[in-house]
């Protein structure tokens, strides 16, 4: 069995603040592929989206809860936080890049790619060593070095694994201040409640709820809650038919999906600030749009760090976030082919105390 690359506290900190920026990389590209949908058009798709960013803020919630727990700050400003697109995750052998683009079958696949179900074939095989030369892996092991995971459902595992080596040798891991932590009060979400976490069960509770709804740590289509998870979530997209239960993985049963490809704004891929003309307004608007996300980063790490009722707030900026979309995606971005302009997510440093 390979052993646990999580010895100390310190590392086990590492571990979740690297479980917080991999539950926010997933925000910006699910909202690019929401916000180039056109309105009136794909509302299942829009929906089904909208929803999985939703939950993926629930997640980074609870990760934020069990940093809190085990004497951490969470801190969503820190460099760094936000990656450079397109980013790695892992995707077992095979890497792959996570792109800023709009709603297309391209975005959908990375989508599934993201979410996999998969255990690992063995405990042996949980970690997989990355060859010299590589390049670097958002979702690795903070504590050994060229390790990535299998799926991010076995870096949740590696979490829990050390959560529970740590607790069983040292019974004041979970030193956190409780007033830190989150409250279902607090955030709401049709796909499940915030689990405060005040020691090991319910650190593990919070943990497995992530990988079971998402990230794939057991492969039944459905998670604890009798939510369909968000891998089979997208693949109705490709599927272009809804599960029902009793399906099978690949053959769902329910009714059709209509999806139009082909109404969209079709926004660069992954722009960057430098692709804009300087001084036009489309530079200026993704300028502001980094300020404006920034800020709400901000906000989020105020709401982690003493001030919960603030992830009221930060839930709907999240999707106050559309005027700022809407002013580059349906501006066609010169130079680029006919292509639209989109928010480039290079997010200026910014301190929590300055958030609205």
């Amino acid at each position: 069995m390979t052993a646990s690359t999580i010895d100390t506290r310190a590392e086990l900190i590492s571990y979740l603040e690297t479980a917080m920026a991999l539950e926010h990389a997933t925000i910006p590209p699910y909202l690019t592929a929401y916000y180039s949908i056109r309105s009136t058009t794909n509302s299942d798709a829009a929906h089904l989206i909208r929803v999985v960013a939703v939950e993926e803020m629930l997640h980074l919630t609870l990760v934020a809860n069990v940093l809190n727990a085990i004497g951490g700050t969470p801190d969503l400003t820190r460099p760094g936080f936000v990656p450079s697109y397109p980013a790695y995750l892992p995707d077992g052998e095979d890497d792959f890049t996570v792109d800023l683009r709009p709603f297309s079958p391209e975005a959908v696949e990375t989508f599934c790619k993201i979410e996999r179900p998969g255990r690992a074939p063995s405990a042996d095989t949980r970690l997989v060593r990355t060859r010299a030369g590589e390049p670097p892996l958002l979702v690795s092991s903070p504590t050994a070095e060229r390790m990535h995971f299998y799926s991010i459902g076995e870096f949740y595992a590696e979490i829990i694994e050390g959560l529970e080596k740590l607790a069983a040798g040292d019974p004041g891991l979970f030193c956190g201040n409780p007033a830190l932590q989150v409250g279902p009060e607090y955030f709401y979400s049709g796909g499940g409640n915030v689990i405060p976490v005040f020691d090991l069960d319910s650190a593990r509770r919070a943990l497995n709820f992530i990988a079971d709804q998402g990230e794939g740590l057991d492969s039944g289509l459905y998670d604890a809650e009798g939510e369909l998870a968000h891998y089979y979530r997208f693949r109705q997209l490709q599927l272009g038919r809804y599960y029902q239960v009793g399906d099978l993985p690949d053959a769902p049963s329910g009714p059709p999906l209509s999806v139009a490809w082909d109404e969209v704004y079709d926004v660069k891929v992954s722009a960057k600030l430098a692709d804009y003309p300087a001084g036009s307004g489309l530079a200026a608007a993704a300028r502001q749009f980094n300020a404006d996300y920034g800020a709400f980063l901000a906000l989020l790490t105020r709401a982690f760090t003493g001030e919960p009722a603030l992830l009221l707030d930060a839930v709907w900026a999240m999707f106050r976030l559309r005027d700022g979309f809407t002013r580059l995606i349906r501006n066609p971005l010169p130079g680029s082919g006919g292509r639209h302009a989109a928010p480039t997510f290079e997010i200026p440093a910014v301190s929590a105390a300055v958030a609205p």
